[in-house]
């Protein structure tokens, strides 16, 4: 989405710009139809590239901390759909469904919407699930974010057509987060992105710029649907294709002049809708579920090393990281006062009571160097090559040595190999790769 956005006084001042009709234009539309088949094979070539980046940010969701935990507590939908099912539904009846949808942005049914229902249906009745439960925990604070910048509230269901709705989703062309940023267009609309945070992965931020983005969108275009495709290739590409048209301003009359996904993108979008809103009447009966975990976010001020919010709070390593995908290392830079801390709700508690030492002890670690030993040469503990050892004392545990050295505990285990969170007197860890 955004993938060439340049910036708000640029495009402002390019989008009223038409070209005449001219004879590249009509040596365009030859080629569309001398290469671009019927439109069945364009939607069949649209769908498998839609399907390759809805599944890749699945599974990545799927492996996710959060849902591998949940999964255990859990069953899948009580069945898969059948495609047979499907394409035996007269076209009229999905048509009327859609038409029923309370929504501003037009449900328009056609063959490719159609064939987006079914890859949807089929890929989303296993999964229907996970998407309810993420729901309950994502889409109020969506549509809270949308409804202040008039954005329609459908338009939550974005997110599932660019991520799966997985935080730590990213495309292959380097878009990130829910709502799958760019790097120029999240800085573009204040979120930010360095060597230690990417708040493109920041639900709360992300979400902000996502509906701000739409609404700058809408305001040019006028028109729900050309803003929801100018999301996907970025407003130019809408713009070349409304000239190219002859003027058009109608998504489904520029379709052919649309980068390829982005025709994929509308009718992906309208399926989704659909499926979030009819898939009880194709016989799916999601298990009932709850949101993995309930959460709360605090406002950090000074700066924190996760393994000390580790040790006193409880929360695991790889729980801290999923709750707080924004943050590329264990070290959050929070003295300037605008980073948050999300934690589960049962663990606040007791961040807030041991909030000082946190500080006191990430302060410390931060400012201390660490101990330097000779590398091991030999013998059965060496990893080879240089690097900072340390020699376990009687008391010590992965925490404290952790602590010292300013690592987290996943890093102390990763650079020892270590699979328990048990140690030894006299064991030699190494803590400086």
């Amino acid at each position: 989405m955004g993938k060439f956005f340049f910036s708000r006084i640029y495009y402002m001042a390019i989008f009223g710009v038409k070209e005449t009709m001219n004879i590249r234009k009509y040596i365009y539309i030859f080629i569309v139809l001398l290469v671009g088949g019927t439109s069945q094979m364009s939607a069949q070539s649209e769908v498998e590239l839609m399907t390759k980046r809805y599944t890749d940010a699945y599974d990545s969701l799927i492996n996710s901390f959060y849902l591998r935990q949940f999964s255990h507590n859990r069953l899948l939908s009580s069945r898969e759909l059948s495609l047979e099912e499907f394409d035996a539904i007269p076209d009229s009846v999905i048509a009327r469904r859609l038409s029923s949808l309370h929504t501003v942005i037009p449900m328009t049914f056609n063959s490719e919407v159609r064939s987006y229902i079914r890859f949807y249906l089929k890929y989303m009745s296993r999964r229907l699930d996970v998407m309810m439960s993420l729901g309950q925990y994502y889409h109020p604070m969506f549509e809270d974010a949308l409804n202040r910048y008039g954005v329609p509230e459908e338009l939550k269901y974005l997110t599932i057509v660019e991520s799966a709705m997985n935080p730590m989703a990213t495309s292959r062309v380097g878009a990130a987060g829910l709502w799958q940023f760019m790097y120029s267009t999240g800085k573009l609309y204040g979120l930010e992105v360095n060597s230690l945070v990417d708040e493109r992965r920041d639900v709360y931020k992300s979400t902000e710029a996502a509906a701000h983005f739409l609404s700058d969108l809408h305001r040019v275009f006028d028109d729900w649907t050309l803003a929801i495709a100018a999301y996907n290739c970025g407003p130019g590409n809408i713009n070349k294709a409304i000239a190219r048209s002859g003027g058009k301003r109608n998504f489904w009359e520029i379709y052919y002049f649309l980068p390829r996904e982005t025709r994929g993108y509308i009718p992906a979008f309208i399926a989704v809708t659909y499926v979030m809103n009819y898939y009880q009447a194709h016989g799916l009966r999601p298990v009932e579920v709850k949101a993995p975990v309930r959460t709360d976010t605090l406002m950090l001020t000074s700066d924190v090393l996760m393994g000390f919010v580790e040790e006193y709070t409880g929360v695991g390593d790889e729980e801290l990281r999923t709750l707080n995908p924004q943050y590329r290392t264990d070290f959050i830079p929070a003295s300037t006062g605008r980073y948050s801390l999300c934690l589960p709700t049962s663990k606040m508690e007791l961040f807030i009571a041991n909030q000082d030492s946190i500080y006191a002890h990430s302060q410390d670690s931060l400012s201390r160097r660490p101990l330097v030993v000779e590398p091991e040469k030999s013998g059965k503990g060496a990893k080879g090559g240089g690097g900072r050892y340390h020699t376990v004392k009687k008391g010590e545990t992965l925490s404290s040595v952790a602590r010292k050295y300013g690592i987290s505990v996943k890093k102390l285990k990763e650079l020892n190999g270590l699979k328990k969170d048990t140690i030894t007197v006299g064991q030699r860890l190494r803590v400086k790769s």
